[in-house]
């Protein structure tokens, strides 16, 4: 009896992106310059406003483009431990001098 395969379509692959960024990132910088645009109402902050979107949509563009699922991937490495001290064992245990040396 042959394996049954199951094709991966595209489509149930693709990352989420909007624009060429990634959604959310995107969505959130699109906020973040209208409310300064709207809320100062000077032509001094509509051109920031729309100069820190430019840049915003051009820089998580580049970051797509690299890796897609960048943000999850530095959301993840922000929480893990700056060093992480050699150990023979999961099990062992270190005494305070060792503790207080690593830190």
């Amino acid at each position: 009896m042959a394996l049954r395969t199951v094709p991966i379509r595209q489509s149930g692959n693709r990352p989420n992106l909007f624009m060429g960024g990634d959604r959310e990132l995107v969505m959130f910088s699109i906020l973040i310059a209208a409310t300064s645009i709207f809320v100062a109402m000077e032509l001094k902050a509509t051109f920031f406003g729309m100069s820190l979107w430019f840049f915003a949509l051009f820089t998580l563009r580049l970051m797509a483009k690299n890796d897609p699922q960048l943000r999850h991937v530095y959301l993840r490495q922000i929480q893990y431990k700056k060093y992480y001290p050699a150990r023979s064992t999961p099990f062992y245990t270190n005494t305070r001098l060792q503790e207080k040396q690593h830190l």
